[in-house]
């Protein structure tokens, strides 16, 4: 492949991925609402509106469907104080440079949808800007 092609292509999400990349998308959003150890019907809100907006609802691919097992690996990082362990999972998986850009940006709009960012949360999106603002 040319060089110029490989370089533009190399970091675009194809089918085959496209469903990871949203899976670890919506985990990391899920992760930012639960950073507070409190759940709102607000920010589930603006999860389900960002995964929405993406484009992230395909035939191979359901917010609904992912919800429970996202949430489980949300609360095992949590519960198992492995919370970076599971960024640098999600980090791996999210290859395509428009969604990583976006999604600083979307952590911060779940973690301002209760309108309060707590120290934890404040923490976590410090990491996320780190990786992915």
């Amino acid at each position: 492949m040319n060089p110029r092609l490989e370089q533009l292509y190399r970091n675009l999400s194809v089918h085959a991925t496209a469903d990871r990349e949203h899976e670890a998308a919506i985990e990391l959003l899920l992760l930012v609402m639960v950073a507070d150890h409190h759940i709102t019907d607000g920010e589930m809100d603006v999860i389900r509106v960002i995964s929405d907006d993406s484009g992230f609802e395909t035939a191979t691919f359901s917010f609904d469907q992912y919800l429970g097992p996202a949430m489980a690996k949300v609360r095992e990082a949590i519960g198992s104080d492995s919370v970076e362990i599971l960024l640098d999972q999600i980090d791996e998986r999210i290859t395509n440079t428009v969604l990583r850009q976006s999604l600083f940006s979307a952590a911060r709009d779940v973690a301002n949808a209760d309108h309060e960012i707590v120290p934890d949360e404040e923490s976590l999106l410090g990491q996320v800007a780190a990786r992915f603002g």
